[in-house]
């Protein structure tokens, strides 16, 4: 488009007070920027101060350069669809960060001016790449609470739903319950039917659900909203259009086998929380060596779990299930139940359960380390333990064992072996067969045909569970438009499965609505840009495609890349992977950035700083930092990108080229407790920075010109003496010799 400008500069939050507002108007003219393009307000976002902006919309403005507050703010106010619009932030930045009315403040407002301005000349409008065709169906893959919940839930919502469950019948764990755990009075004494069966015939009846029995995906093929689906079932292959995909296969437990020191296996009378409802399920509480009725049950909790050497994590459910076991035993005779835990876990309003049981006098709860399982000589057995309240070191007798086992998500088995294997083909052909031949496959879920593998990758710590360590944004994976829920994401019992799965099934009709619209889903929901390389120059050395998060680019079969739209989150780490530098957004790119970097005014006496900024964390953190009026190094340059996995080094050449004294980024913390939004940012931009020292030697400068600094959306306390000890650092090694040139 023809691009008619119009800046916009506000007075009010104390920026009137702090910044000469009249000067920064007149530094703001350029050669396509007019005097007469330019106008200041007290207070902007007021509706005086809009109505001036929209009005001059009406008389043909489309480019808006909003000098004002964060764009993390006010976007409501000011958004005005048909319209560039390039928000400036002189309030927390300039205004609440800087000493009022001094050189340095207005030197700071009059550089973010000047690369707002220059982002908006070298930006170009978005517009949504809708494609055709796009589908509205969903599918739920596992026929057990949760996947049948999201079905329910879609379909009630008016959207038609394949559900594929690999077992005969629908109900998954649920139908190997007695009873489920209560979620309303825990005082009533006759425990509460599963209703699995009820649940069962309504979806099996509901008109907008199609359900695939004893089947499952055999391939997966396509990007949300024309995802292609081949489901193997007994009527043979079947193809379904499918938009997203609820992912709801649940889990298994924890392999007992491995627990020698508990003595399953050994001792018949010792069986898993699974086995024991099926005890419970047939009529009385008996014993499996010899029929008899069991009068003394024990319960180990964390079987397995919160054990470094098993599953180190809580299996969230295990505590409540033994109480619920308890009362099992209990309400069928007059036997006594013996709860030994390492630590009660019953959150939220399973607390008042867990009170109720210590009301029972039948029911003893004792803290201590369970070390082991032993035959007491008499046809019952000895529970030891440790670290007891009872006691140093004391022995429990118990004529049934009952082992609480933790939970196993589906999605492990698939990601151990297809991490085993790429692993091995790191040691070449040899090792890779040798670990195909070694190894058996296991039963693999999606079956995607993405570039990057069959199956949802996880990050390390993520222990198989199909999570991205989106912290603030449940449901996510690593592949767009697919959806985890139930147990597969993360351990739960049935209610907060069927909660979860219903937050699935939302998400997944609002990934079919943002491909409907042309815009990118989570995190940057509201994003119309894509990305738009230009092929021509490609060298196919495959670093987009190894680098993408979200598997979003395949190749052709000259190894030549190409996007599928849908899959893209619009991170830009593609971008930034590219050594080609082919590859930008219609208003985000290597020389938008690359631009605004080089408009920073350098001055030979003046110190100048570059920080490139997440914005997602840091960001943020800036912003909260700016509200209590923490003051900055005035010679740093804030600049956000949409994440640090676009970070390119060709940007430090630009910077050191034009003069600048340092040059910062602000990323995510990774490693155990990764916080990134697109998943593995702030690592890949590490990795970059790495190479830095390559470019600093060709430039003939000093490697502490430059940093990364990892910091977490709450750690706003830290960031002004990280960034301050980094200017006093550059201060210290002295000005840039190139602004000499």
């Amino acid at each position: 488009m023809e691009k008619k400008y119009g800046v916009y500069i506000c007075k009010g939050c104390g920026i009137g007070d702090s910044i000469d507002t009249e000067k920064l108007a007149k530094s703001a003219k350029s050669a396509t920027i007019k005097e007469e393009d330019i106008k200041t307000h007290d207070i902007l976002c007021s509706p005086e101060g809009l109505q001036m902006i929209k009005g001059d919309i009406k008389k043909g403005v489309n480019t808006l350069i909003i000098a004002a507050c964060s764009p993390r703010v006010k976007y409501d106010e000011f958004d005005f669809p048909g319209c560039l619009v390039e928000r400036v932030n002189i309030r927390e930045f300039v205004a609440w960060t800087q000493p009022p009315k001094t050189d340095d403040t207005q030197a700071l407002a009059e550089d973010y001016l000047t690369i707002g301005a220059v982002k908006a000349q070298k930006s170009e409008l978005p517009a949504p790449n809708i494609l055709e065709n796009l589908s509205n169906n969903i599918l739920v893959i596992g026929g057990g609470i949760s996947g049948m919940t999201a079905a329910l839930e879609s379909a009630k919502a008016g959207y038609k739903v394949v559900l594929v469950e690999k077992e005969a019948q629908l109900g998954g764990f649920a139908n190997k319950l007695y009873k489920k755990i209560p979620t309303r009075d825990y005082k009533e004494p006759v425990i509460v039917d599963t209703e699995i069966d009820k649940i069962i015939k309504e979806v099996e009846s509901h008109p907008n659900i199609k359900v695939f029995k004893s089947a499952k995906v055999e391939k997966t093929e396509g990007q949300p909203g024309l995802f292609d689906v081949t489901i193997a079932s007994s009527d043979g292959p079947v193809t379904e259009k499918i938009g997203a995909i609820v992912l709801a296969t649940g889990w298994i437990p924890y392999d007992a086998t491995k627990l020698d020191h508990l003595g399953y296996g050994k001792y018949k009378d010792v069986v898993t929380n699974i086995e024991f409802e099926q005890i419970a399920k047939s009529g009385a509480i008996t014993r499996p060596s010899d029929g008899r009725e069991a009068k003394k049950v024990a319960f180990i909790q964390c079987a397995g779990s919160r054990d470094p050497n098993h599953l180190p994590y809580c299996s969230s459910m295990c505590c409540a299930t033994s109480l619920k076991q308890a009362r099992y035993v209990r309400q069928k005779s007059d036997a006594i139940a013996m709860i030994l835990y390492k630590d009660m876990r019953t959150p939220g309003r399973l607390e008042a359960f867990y009170k109720e049981a210590q009301n029972d006098p039948g029911v003893m709860l004792t803290k201590g380390e369970v070390t082991g399982v032993a035959d007491a000589g008499n046809g019952n057995l000895y529970v030891m333990m440790e670290n007891s309240l009872l006691g140093e070191k004391v022995k429990v007798e118990a004529d049934l064992v009952v082992l609480a086992t933790g939970m196993v998500p589906t999605t492990r088995a698939p990601q151990e072996y297809l991490d085993g294997l790429a692993e091995a083909a790191t040691k070449g052909d040899e090792a890779k067969k040798a670990y195909l031949d070694s190894t058996p496959k296991p039963e693999f879920i999606l079956n995607l045909t993405y570039r990057q593998g069959p199956e949802i990758p996880s990050l390390p710590g993520a222990l198989g569970f199909a999570d991205s360590n989106f912290i603030c944004f449940q449901y996510e994976t690593r592949r767009t438009g697919v959806y985890a829920a139930g147990p597969v994401r993360q351990p739960m019992n049935m209610t907060d499965s069927q909660e979860d799965a219903a937050g699935a099934a939302f998400k997944a009709i609002q990934c079919i609505d943002h491909v409907s619209k042309g815009v990118a889903v989570h995190p940057r929901a509201w994003d119309l840009t894509f990305p738009d390389p230009q092929l021509i120059r490609c060298t196919a050395c495959k670093r987009c495609t190894e680098e993408c998060p979200f598997g979003a680019i395949d190749e052709d079969e000259k190894g030549i890349p190409f996007y599928k739209v849908n899959r893209c989150r619009r991170c830009g780490t593609c971008m930034g992977a590219c050594p080609e530098r082919i590859v930008s957004f219609k208003d985000y790119s290597i020389d938008i950035i690359g631009s605004a970097i080089k408009s920073i005014e350098v001055e030979e006496e003046e110190f100048r700083i570059v920080c490139l900024v997440c914005e997602n964390d840091a960001y943020p953190a800036l912003d909260t930092l700016a509200m209590q009026r923490r003051q900055i190094d005035p010679s740093v340059r804030f600049i956000p990108l949409r994440c640090l996995g676009g970070m390119h080094l060709v940007w430090i050449a630009d910077a050191f080229s034009k003069g600048i004294d340092g040059f910062l980024l602000l990323g995510c913390k990774f490693g155990e407790n990764y916080q990134c939004h697109f998943v593995k940012g702030s690592e890949l931009a590490n990795t970059r920075f790495s190479k830095v020292g390559e470019t600093l030697n060709k430039l003939q400068l000093e490697a502490d010109r430059v940093k990364m600094l990892q910091v977490a959306i709450d750690e706003y306390h830290k960031l002004p003496d990280m960034i301050n000890e980094f200017a006093e650092k550059v201060k210290e090694i002295g000005h840039n010799p190139f602004k000499e040139f």
